[in-house]
């Protein structure tokens, strides 16, 4: 078995659970600005929408396709049309209400804090890698008391690179003086994350929340984060 030394890790669906935290901000938002009263009568279709439109767009933001700011603002405005509301002040006023909102939600995923805590306890170095916008990051781990777990945060703002793009493995080994032989990545994305890191020559750790059939073979899967206790 490899001797690792510096564990990254993704954020989202890895430690922090974007899907419930973003279910429950988004319920509350479509609550406050009464989106009810503009003919959308079931909250559940309205999310599915918004889980379609985000993960299209995610996707051609990773690519470079679209630019930050119409990620944002455009997952809301497509959502909308799917439901004939063509209104942009309404898209950008749901923006503005689920990026104030999302960072200060608490749900991690089962054994997210005491893993770290073995980890730490067990001399690993603890960084995080992760695509999202820098201040909500921020905002996510200071929340959710994950912040003190980790001694080096890239992000793809920080890094001017995206995950899988090699360059901001590149950027977080010289940023943690970490060598590629003495690294892994831990994730949930198969293309950001184990691609990616595969890419740059870095092992991986296919945190599989889902219990997919992966395309490629990462280096270790687990299916909960307690698992790791059996690799580290």
């Amino acid at each position: 078995m490899m001797t690792y030394k510096h564990l990254f890790f993704d954020l989202d669906h890895t430690l922090w659970d974007f899907e419930s935290n973003a279910r429950q901000t988004m319920e509350e938002m479509f609550k406050a600005l009464d989106i009810s009263n503009r003919g959308v009568t079931s909250f559940d279709a309205f999310y599915d929408r918004y889980i379609y439109h985000n993960t299209r767009l995610w996707e051609r933001y990773r690519k470079g396709f679209i630019k930050r700011d119409d990620l944002r603002w455009k997952r809301m405005w497509n959502t909308l049309l799917d439901f004939k509301i063509g209104d942009e002040k309404l898209a950008r006023t749901m923006d503005n209400f689920f990026l104030d909102k999302l960072p200060t939600r608490t749900l991690l995923f089962p054994h997210a804090i005491p893993i770290l805590e073995y980890l730490r306890n067990k001399g690993y170095a603890l960084h995080l890698i992760t695509n999202g916008f820098e201040t909500t990051q921020h905002s996510k781990l200071r929340h959710s008391g994950l912040t003190g777990f980790f001694e080096k945060i890239i992000t793809s703002e920080g890094s001017n690179s995206l995950k899988p793009q090699k360059q901001i493995f590149e950027y977080a080994l010289q940023k943690t003086g970490a060598e590629t032989k003495e690294s892994i990545m831990l994730g949930d994305d198969i293309e950001a994350d184990i691609i990616g890191a595969k890419n740059a020559g870095i092992d991986q750790v296919f945190i599989n929340h889902k219990h997919i059939q992966p395309p490629v073979q990462p280096t270790y899967t687990v299916y909960s984060l307690k698992e790791l206790e059996n690799i580290f």
